[in-house]
């Protein structure tokens, strides 16, 4: 069986976090137009969750990078951290 979202676009795991976004906009557009069997409709939305799970592990992935950062200089004793004790 073949449907019009076969992984010709790769596993969704490969995709950046642009590429799955994309993809993922491409998906919902083509849901919300309609005009689709209920075989390629069920193909696109099981094609979305993934692209939706890769999308959340780059974000998720990034706010913990944007936490680390930010809870770096307080890891690192500041001085001026104490100036107001």
């Amino acid at each position: 069986m073949t449907s019009t979202t076969d992984e010709a676009a790769g596993p969704a795991d490969a995709l950046g976090y642009e590429q799955a976004r994309d993809e993922l906009i491409e998906v919902v557009r083509r849901l919300e137009a309609g005009g689709t069997t209920l075989e390629e409709s069920l193909a696109l939305w099981e094609r979305g969750e993934e692209l939706s799970k890769v999308c959340r592990r780059w974000l998720d992935g990034a706010r913990a990078r944007l936490d680390a950062a930010l809870a770096a200089p307080a890891a690192d004793g500041d001085p001026d951290d104490d100036a107001d004790s």
